[in-house]
């Protein structure tokens, strides 16, 4: 037993816990896993939205990347790439490029 253990006398239990969340007003679960990191990290607060809503609102700062649509120099197939190409070195599509890793 450890000294926590022994000034409260048992193990604090958790149990799932049902919150609506502040942005969708949909409900979801505070699970008691979720509740036992919160504490062993020492977050004081509950969560205010469910998972949807926190990932909305981590990827709404988020640039979205540009594409630029070129010719692959290998099969003459499309490539879809996040850099603008030049003309000076060759690009390939993702089939392409991956052939042309694993043959080195």
């Amino acid at each position: 037993m450890n000294e926590e253990n022994t000034m409260t006398g048992a193990e604090e239990v958790f149990q799932d816990e049902t919150l609506v969340c502040k942005d969708c007003g949909n409900e979801f679960v505070w699970t008691a896993g979720e509740q036992q990191f919160y504490k062993e990290k020492g977050f004081l607060n509950k969560p205010q939205r469910c998972k949807a809503c926190r990932d909305a609102k981590k990827n709404a700062n988020k640039a979205q990347r540009e594409y630029f649509i070129t010719t692959c120099a290998a099969c003459g197939g499309e490539a879809k790439v996040t850099f603008q190409p030049s003309s000076d070195r060759p690009v390939y599509c993702s089939a392409c490029f991956e052939a042309r890793k694993n043959a080195q």
